[in-house]
């Protein structure tokens, strides 16, 4: 697989021996490809990046100063041989900083078509889905999971092992200590659920029917009278709409707790 020959290489990159090139990628000048990596077909790297101990999707676009696959900034870390895989299409903006794994999982696993725009950091052992959006200086914690189409606003960060949901947005500048449930809204210091992601929702083409029926059950979870607990044990009963199963199985399944809309913010979040 080692096509540098039929690669474009600026002749001041340095380029690891055990490193596999495929054709057609660009590296830029003064790039490092460090050891164990693999480029796939199209990746582009640009000036000053370091990737080491990855495998790059084709097509990926690393810019300016990135730093992937790196070692984890883990005091556990002893310099176990671990990786970081990137799905096809990600673009990493200007210094994004992606740390490989940890022994605890030996990989950082990145889904396809995702954005890191500048500044941000997913730390080790993290697991990404697919097209999700990671704004700028937004902070991953190690262990952290993120769902398919997840948003993550600018300034925001999220505790290590906690979980954010299927199109799930995260307001710019919230902190995250809790589990954000599919489909909805967190917002704010510590980060409370502001509703359904309504836009995220229509975009991803949930007819009127469906986004109507989540929303009810969003309600039966969060406002009913009946503990949570229960609530949830009825509900996963019952014949659900993919959404809502999705919503209540990964609640009963969370280990830290999710978070919940604050204590005001009554039914009206949802009209």
């Amino acid at each position: 697989m080692n096509a540098e020959k039929t690669a474009s290489i600026h002749p001041t990159a340095i380029i690891h021996p055990t490193a596999k090139i495929a054709a057609g990628v660009e590296i830029g000048p003064y790039a490092v490809i460090g050891e164990d990596v693999i480029l796939q077909t199209r990746v582009r790297v640009g000036p000053h990046a370091v990737i080491e101990f990855a495998d790059i999707g084709e097509g990926c676009q690393i810019h300016a100063s990135a730093f992937v696959g790196t070692a984890p900034q883990d005091l556990k870390y002893r310099g176990e041989r671990t990786r970081i895989v990137l799905g096809p299409g990600c673009v990493v903006r200007e210094c994004v900083t992606l740390n490989r794994g940890t022994a605890a999982t030996g990989v950082t696993r990145i889904g396809s078509r995702c954005l890191f725009m500048a500044y941000s950091h997913a730390a080790h052992d993290c697991i990404i889905g697919n097209e999700v959006i990671v704004a700028n200086s937004v902070a991953l914690a190690g262990h952290v999971e993120v769902g398919d189409g997840a948003i993550l606003g600018g300034l925001s960060a999220v505790h290590q092992f906690a979980r954010i949901g299927k199109l799930a947005m995260i307001g710019g500048g919230a902190m995250v200590p809790l589990d954000v449930p599919p489909y909805t809204i967190a917002q704010g210091d510590r980060a409370k659920l502001a509703g359904l992601n309504l836009i995220g929702l229509r975009r991803r083409g949930l007819n009127q029917e469906e986004i109507t029926t989540l929303k009810k059950a969003y309600r039966s979870i969060f406002f009913s009278t009946t503990p949570m607990k229960e609530q949830l044990a009825q509900m996963a009963q019952d014949p659900l709409i993919p959404p809502v199963r999705e919503m209540v199985e990964f609640i009963q399944k969370s280990p830290r707790g999710t978070c919940r809309p604050a204590r005001n913010a009554g039914r009206a979040t949802e009209d």
